[in-house]
């Protein structure tokens, strides 16, 4: 089965109205999705979360020459043939493109097999992974949390057992805001909250003891996301678990924040550190350190179907949380991208089911990205 084709899909849509978090606030969404063609019609879909052009060039120029007409059940060569290319950018743009296609290759191979992902990868370990909802996101013009009563109310009435607002507005503002979604839930939905990178390392630290009350499962990304010192001193100063590593490519970060005993739990994403490739190895050092893994996905269906098949294979962990670890991230913002293969569904846990198809667990063509698409590509053999 060899590369035949290799498509590029840059998305793009307006949200109806402008969310943020600690860094600014966004009114438009976009993502490069890419589809991996074979010469028997089989075909896989992968995602990165690198910004469209610079990826598409990467693919385009450096990566497809690489893959095209070469046997696609090589996957672990082909990662490795195009890290060997990346020279100095192995933790940045080159890994996040290189992502989109690993992600790509599994799926097709597969497909190809019959099978699902998680079986490809060596069984599930479960049917279903707890989610937890993405959202509230701050509002600008105002008080940055008026809407969250009414939103997480709504994220109740969906089946969620498990929440993580954004914060980082300031530390008084996000501990009157936990203690009051606290109240709102009560003691047996799961809480986290996210900084998105906004902080100091003082400002974080007094954040997070202002919040301790609440009961968080996980506090996400509070201050820059390589520094590793910062993260330890963090984690050494609160009794809440700190969460990280969505931005991480590179396994030799990933281990200095392991080793620094910077992280309770690590959050890598598919679409940056290098694919199912990528993620294994990680996940692999998180278990060397007895760190619970729970992969983060913001993006399209492709990265959240992809990233549910690796959840079902990851050893469970109790994390204090209704269920144990790992969870997959759902984003609750309007993304009609999230749904081009069909609704999400939470189960009475607030669980989402794996799907049984091949490769991901969904059915996806152009067609399915069609109103979305800015521009389309298309390397071939």
């Amino acid at each position: 089965m060899k590369i035949k084709e290799i498509h590029g899909y840059e998305l793009s849509f307006t949200l109806p109205e402008p969310i943020g978090n600690s860094l600014g606030y966004f009114d438009r969404r976009s993502a490069l999705v890419v589809q991996v063609v074979t010469d028997t019609g089989h075909s896989g879909w992968g995602e990165t979360s690198a910004p469209q052009k610079p990826a598409a060039a990467f693919i385009r120029s450096q990566f497809a020459p690489l893959l095209l007409g070469q046997p696609a059940e090589a996957i672990g060569v082909h990662w490795r043939r195009m890290v060997q290319t990346l020279g100095y950018d192995r933790q940045g743009t080159g890994m996040m493109a290189l992502a989109a296609l690993d992600m790509a290759l599994h799926d097709a191979v597969a497909r190809a097999q019959g099978i699902s992902l998680a079986a490809f990868l060596g069984g599930a370990l479960r049917d279903r992974v707890p989610a937890y909802a993405s959202g509230p996101f701050l509002k600008p013009n105002g008080d940055p949390h008026r809407d969250f009563q009414v939103e997480i109310d709504a994220l109740l009435r969906r089946g969620f057992r498990a929440i993580k607002p954004r914060a980082g507005y300031s530390p008084r503002a996000d501990g009157a805001m936990t203690a009051a979604v606290r109240r709102q839930i009560g003691p047996e939905i799961a809480l986290a909250v996210d900084f998105n990178q906004g902080y100091a390392r003082s400002a974080a630290i007094e954040s997070a003891k202002r919040m301790e009350e609440a009961e968080l499962l996980w506090l996400e990304e509070p201050i820059a996301p390589d520094d590793a010192a910062g993260y330890q001193a963090i984690s050494q100063a609160v009794t809440t678990p700190i969460s990280g590593g969505e931005s991480l490519t590179n396994l030799a970060d990933f281990r200095s924040f392991f080793s620094a005993g910077a992280f309770s739990l690590v959050q890598p994403d598919l679409t940056i550190c290098g694919g199912f490739t990528g993620m294994r190895r990680v996940a692999a050092l998180a278990e060397a350190f007895n760190i619970p893994l729970t992969p983060h996905t913001f993006g399209t269906t492709v990265n959240f179907h992809a990233s549910l098949q690796l959840a079902a294979t990851l050893p469970a962990h109790r994390g204090g949380g209704p269920l144990p670890f790992p969870y997959v991230e759902y984003d609750s913002t309007h993304n009609p991208l999230l749904n081009l293969g069909g609704p999400l569904k939470l189960d009475a846990d607030g669980c989402v089911p794996l799907p049984d198809k091949p490769g991901i667990g969904i059915d996806l063509n152009a067609e399915s990205f069609a109103p979305h698409v800015r521009e389309h590509w298309c390397e071939a053999a």
